[in-house]
């Protein structure tokens, strides 16, 4: 028997409801959004109202809305956020991605749940105890490589969510702390600080420098445009798009960039296809390079590699333009091949010292000067910085003409349809197929109809003025008529006839949408991989210790946030590992031990602790006494 095509899904981002309809524009299959509480970004939360809003748009095209609802919680926040959980669901949403296991323990709705990536999901046998749990979908985590997923893939049927773009944590998702312990302000309950964007000195064992005020835990961003084969061939279904608190142009652009490459891989590949309907046509060229992104790394997909860092800037540099050739009063000479536009953006590395801090101008006006450029750019006291030098490199982080074009109307979707034109004894139908086989007929009984002279010109007229479909969803694929003779019709007629065969296909296809099931957990219970969980766990109210104790854990520590471990453990453990980063791992150079480093930002001290088995640091440290306790927003 053959196996119907696998279904792939492109999963943007979106910070609220407006966000999230252009990414399903732009060629999203899924959409993930905040709600209004519990969401793991609290700068990026919804109205209950605006997710039904989005909801119902994304669902004409058979895309899904799934919504964060993945920090850890109190007790006394379970009810509200049962209660929130069930509002949701009535407005349409598909599905809660979930990192609390306390949630399962309540009584949620019927809607689907998946894995937040702040699970953490790393083995086979944590990705087998989800899905026997009752998760209908997981997120992978980062650092695996091909072969890692490979093998989860090939031991569960699941379906496995990757990370394919955006800013990379450093620390294993949900597995970092420091933000608490610094500030107050938890990672796991939305509210990161983000201090590994930080500068840092580090030393080694003899309290020798190596490094000094770069940005050592700072990843570049994931990008996995080259490897998307690779990773549908070894199991990835869902491909998502890091960036709920992203702008706008950053949407629409990646998202469009991805859903470029998807469609050319599925041209190849008669036995995948598209989990939504509809095709979208994009009224620019997307360039991931032209919006905001700390360099590219495809981070461990190809196993270890040396280059994954963003060192000397957590922000974006941009694309390289040229460098300084002369220096005026109020204006310089680039070389560049690329067109330079009146309201760029340019930065460049500056500053006194180290010469090391990124710098940014605004360019009022640029007049092309044979191979380069003399720019202008806007000065608050009419000079020139004095760190701008001959020589200096120079980037541009925002060009205007590109950035212009997506404040525009930057794509439109359509799902293709078949018309069938025929005539009956009583008149004339229309039917109207979509591209998944929903199918509708409107009757016009009767009206004026003259036998055509010129046939040719009369079927034309036919087709045409039926398969007029631009202010709708649809777009004609086929326009069939099945008539005994050409003839004319009025317009108006036709146009009547149009319009009631769009009216009804949206109502079928309103109707035909089926909400993703609620996958059931196994029963007995699944027991969980370990038998003992730390404040690694997460475990943060009752009803998930609840959970986890039901399923065979026998000692459950709290987890960090309830303030309990009182010396030093390890704040965040994490694959980036910065004695390979320079030079200085055992594996590297014969004879080195992985004795502990030391990270400095400041007054504080950080202790770096290798474990050279999985090949994993830990960043070690404790709560600060003077730290202010934030309540995470609602």
């Amino acid at each position: 028997m053959t196996q119907p095509p696998t279904p792939l899904e492109l999963l943007a981002p979106a910070k609220n409801a407006e966000f999230g309809i252009e990414a399903v524009l732009h060629g999203a299959d899924a959409v993930y959004v905040g709600g209004p509480a519990f969401g793991a970004r609290a700068g990026a939360g919804n109205s209950v109202a605006d997710i039904g809003r989005l909801a119902a748009f994304a669902h004409r095209f058979n895309a899904r809305v799934l919504v964060a609802f993945n920090t850890i919680l109190k007790d006394e926040e379970l009810e509200e956020a049962r209660r929130m959980a069930w509002q949701i669901y009535h407005v349409g949403a598909d599905a809660l991605i979930v990192q609390d296991m306390g949630l399962l323990e309540l009584d949620l709705p019927p809607i689907q749940l998946h894995a937040s990536t702040q699970t953490d999901i790393r083995s086979v046998e944590k990705a087998k105890f989800l899905q026997e749990a009752g998760f209908s979908q997981i997120v992978l985590a980062r650092e695996l490589s091909l072969d890692q997923i490979r093998g989860i893939a090939g031991q569960t049927d699941i379906a496995l969510e990757f990370f394919v773009h955006g800013a990379l944590c450093v620390s294993y998702s949900g597995q970092c702390f420091i933000s608490h312990a610094h500030t107050g302000r938890s990672a796991n309950r939305g509210d990161c600080s983000q201090a590994c964007r930080l500068p840092y000195s580090l030393s080694d064992q003899n309290g020798a420098l190596i490094a000094e005020n770069k940005h050592l835990l700072s990843m570049k961003d994931n990008n996995q445009s080259a490897n998307l084969r690779a990773l549908i061939e070894a199991g990835i279904t869902s491909f998502k798009i890091e960036g709920r608190l992203k702008d706008l142009a950053y949407v629409k652009n990646i998202t469009a960039h991805y859903r470029t490459l998807l469609d050319r891989i599925l041209e190849e590949k008669p036995q995948y296809r598209r989990s939504s309907s509809g095709r979208s046509a994009f009224f620019f060229t997307p360039r991931p390079e032209k919006t905001f992104n700390r360099g590219a790394t495809d981070y461990f997909v190809n196993d270890r590699q040396a280059d994954i860092g963003a060192f000397e800037s957590p922000k974006f540099v941009g694309e390289t333009i040229g460098k300084v050739t002369r220096l005026g009063r109020d204006s310089f000479d680039v070389t560049s091949t690329a067109p330079l536009h009146n309201g760029d953006g340019i930065s460049y590395y500056g500053g006194h010292g180290n010469g090391r801090d990124l710098v940014g101008l605004r360019i009022n006006r640029a007049e092309k000067q044979g191979v380069g450029y003399r720019l202008f750019p806007g000065l608050s006291n009419g000079k020139l910085p004095d760190d701008l030098l001959p020589d200096t490199a120079i980037y541009r982080n925002h060009d205007q003409e590109f950035e212009r074009l997506l404040k525009k109307k930057s794509a439109e979707r359509r799902i293709p349809v078949r018309l069938r034109f025929s005539e009956t004894t009583e008149g004339f139908t229309l039917q109207m197929t979509d591209d998944a086989g929903v199918s509708v007929c409107a009757a016009r009984l009767s009206c004026t109809r003259e036998i055509a002279r010129n046939a040719e010109r009369a079927t034309n007229t036919l087709r045409e003025h039926l398969g007029k479909l631009g202010n709708t969803d649809y777009v004609a694929e086929l326009v069939d008529l099945d008539l005994s003779s050409p003839c004319f019709l009025p317009v108006s007629a036709l146009n009547a006839l149009r319009r009631e065969a769009v009216e009804a296909l949206d109502a079928a296809r309103r109707a035909a949408y089926r909400r993703p099931p609620r996958k059931p957990a196994a029963e007995p219970p699944a027991p969980y991989p370990e038998n003992a969980l730390t404040y690694l766990g997460n475990v943060f109210n009752e009803k998930a210790r609840a959970f986890y104790a039901r399923h065979g854990v026998r000692l459950i520590d709290p987890a960090y946030e309830a303030n309990r471990e009182k010396g030093e453990v390890s704040l965040m453990i994490t694959k980036h590992c910065l004695r390979f980063s320079f030079n200085l791992c055992p594996k590297q150079v014969k004879g080195l031990r992985p004795d502990p480093m030391t990270l400095m930002n400041g007054d504080e001290k950080l202790t770096l602790r290798f474990d050279c088995k999985p090949c994993e640091m830990h960043v070690i440290g404790k709560m600060r006494k003077n730290r202010t306790i934030r309540v995470t927003p609602k």
